[in-house]
C-alpha cells in the first residue's frame, strides 16, 4: 500500500488536491479532519485526550489500510505543535512493518493565495480555521511550521495550478497509475 502524506499549512488545498487524487487513483481518502470533528465534540483541540486519541485513531487507521493491502490510502495533514514530534516517524515504522511505505507531498501556495482561501465555505463545513487574524497570530508563534517534517518526494505549489492539474502531477512525479474504471 501507498501512504501518500500530503502535508502543508491551512488553505493550501490539501482536502480539494486529495479528492482529485481519490477520484484519479481509486485511494481512499482519510483527511485529518474525519478524526478531529469525531473528538472535538468531546476534547477541546490540543487537550491530552484529544491529542492522544486523534493519534491513536490515525494510526490505527493506517496500520489497518497497511495490513489489509489496501491499494492506497490518501491521508491530509497540517503540522501544528499540537501534534506529538514522533508522530510521522511512528507512521513511517509502523506502515513500513506492515510491508508498506509512505509518499510525502508538500502543498505550498503564496499567503496571498492563502488568505483568499481560508474564510472559504468549503473551510467552514469542516471546523477549519477560517480567520485570517488568527491564522497571522498562529502563524507568528510558529505553529504551522513545517521544518521537522520529511523531504517531500513531491513539493507542488497550488497556487499555480488547478486541484486535478496538481494531483496529475503528483501522480506522474510518484508513479502512480489512473485507476481502472469500473466494470
Amino acid at each position: 500500500m501507498n501512504l501518500l502524506f500530503l502535508y502543508g499549512k491551512p488553505a493550501t488545498g490539501k482536502l480539494t488536491v486529495a479528492r482529485e487524487l481519490a477520484a484519479l487513483t481509486g485511494y481512499r481518502l482519510f483527511h485529518n479532519h474525519m478524526t478531529v470533528d469525531l473528538l472535538l465534540p468531546v476534547f477541546e483541540f490540543g487537550s491530552r485526550p484529544f491529542v492522544d486519541l486523534r493519534e491513536r485513531i490515525w494510526l490505527m487507521v493506517f496500520e489497518a489500510a497497511a495490513k489489509q493491502r489496501e491499494h492506497g490510502l490518501i491521508f491530509t495533514f497540517a503540522p501544528e505543535t499540537t501534534v506529538q514530534p514522533d508522530f510521522v516517524s511512528r507512521t513511517v515504522d509502523m506502515v513500513a512493518t506492515a510491508g508498506s511505505r509512505v509518499r510525502f507531498v508538500e502543498l505550498v501556495c503564496a499567503m496571498d493565495e492563502v488568505y483568499r482561501r481560508i474564510d472559504n465555505q468549503s473551510r467552514r463545513q469542516h471546523g477549519k480555521l477560517t480567520s485570517h487574524v488568527v491564522y497571522e497570530k498562529l502563524e507568528s508563534q510558529g505553529v504551522f511550521a513545517t521544518s521537522h517534517m520529511p523531504k517531500p518526494e513531491v513539493r507542488i505549489d497550488t497556487g499555480r495550478l488547478q486541484p486535478a492539474a496538481a494531483a496529475a502531477q503528483i501522480m506522474k512525479e510518484l508513479g502512480i497509475p489512473r485507476a481502472r474504471p469500473a466494470g
